[in-house]
């Protein structure tokens, strides 16, 4: 139970409100699945042109195995679908790990994988068209979302009838995405060639959460140093978040609060907030999401949105859905642009 309720709690937060996988090979405690989804959306903005576009499509393969002594290893790859550009570029990396998870001991994770900070922040992420822009602020380097090169351990307690306790451990070492690009110096007015980007030190977070009754509550803590040129910051985030129900089933409601220091855009204090109302029924679901981030040391609004938005499962496997969303406004100057969507998803 404690191992299952884990690895099914990880595995909804990180595919979203549906998780399909086709197995192909199932023998001698080894398996093979294929899994993924394609989406095809009709896009518009007040401030752009309509035109035709995607959502996060993806395909991936993913292996276990039982090794014996109760541990079972498995792997997993995920690769983003590139098919309606063409060009050489048709898939770029969005998965890639090895685990070994056992009931007694836990779970170990190594590699390019959804990060024990999003098993708690990403309670709000749920619906198809709009959800945490927040989260995806440099998330493979930060470890926000999809964390890069990431090793993790989680571990559930169940302590009486419907009551677990969850601990997840992440750990990145040295990253850096600094670029040398050619500028012109302003001094010798020649065109120099300048390092661009910051350098990730190794970085730790700690989630805890509880599920008892249909509610959720938890917490992340997110650490490490980020140089940028000659300044050296420790890149801080604190989540706090909160959920009832199940997505796509009846009620269910999530808040999502964070306290941040140089984590996002180099600013030194921003507070985001993002909230999640939905209703499930007779194969609908309906929505409502509030997301907002605030530069807090200038009292400054840098966006705030909302979205009504609506999915139909025509079956199981396919989904029609449709959103907009409202920009309420900003104090950067930044002009305001609603948007809309329209389209269908199909699960492998």
């Amino acid at each position: 139970m404690k191992m299952k309720t884990l690895a099914v709690t990880v595995a909804a937060l990180a595919c979203g409100s549906q998780a399909f996988a086709a197995e192909v090979y199932n023998s001698d405690g080894t398996s093979l699945s294929i899994g993924g989804h394609v989406s095809i959306n009709l896009n518009g903005s007040d401030e752009g042109e309509t035109d035709v576009g995607t959502n996060s499509p993806r395909i991936n393969l993913a292996g276990k195995k039982d090794i014996g002594n109760g541990i079972t290893v498995d792997a997993k790859g995920e690769w983003q679908l590139n098919y309606l550009n063409g060009g050489e570029n048709s898939f770029t990396t969005r998965l890639g790990y090895i685990g070994a998870s056992h009931e007694q001991f836990g779970r170990v994770v190594g590699g390019t994988q959804w990060s024990p900070y999003y098993d708690v922040a990403g309670v709000a992420d749920l619906p198809i068209a709009y959800a945490n822009d927040f989260l995806y602020e440099n998330h493979n380097n930060l470890g926000s979302g999809r964390a890069e090169k990431m090793l993790s351990y989680r571990k559930s307690f169940e302590f009486s009838e419907g009551f677990v306790f969850n601990l997840g451990l992440g750990w990145q070492g040295k990253n850096d995405d600094v670029s040398e690009v050619l500028e012109k110096d302003s001094v010798i007015g020649l065109p120099v060639y300048v390092e661009k980007g910051a350098e990730y030190d190794a970085r730790g977070q700690v989630a805890l959460s509880a599920q008892f009754a249909g509610f959720g509550l938890g917490y992340v803590y997110s650490g490490g140093d980020v140089t940028s040129g000659s300044t050296t910051k420790d890149a801080i985030s604190h989540i706090i978040a909160a959920n009832y129900g199940e997505y796509g089933s009846g009620l269910y409601a999530a808040i999502v609060y964070g306290m941040n220091e140089y984590f996002y855009k180099g600013l030194e204090d921003t507070v985001q907030l993002e909230g999640l109302l939905a209703y499930g029924f007779n194969n609908w679901t309906l929505s409502v999401n509030y997301e907002a981030v605030e530069d807090d040391k200038a009292s400054q609004t840098l966006f705030s949105q909302s979205a009504l938005q609506a999915e139909y499962a025509v079956t199981p496997s396919f989904y029609t859905y449709a959103g907009y969303q409202f920009d309420l406004g900003n104090d950067i100057n930044k002009v305001e642009d609603d948007a809309w969507t329209l389209g269908a998803r199909y699960y492998f």
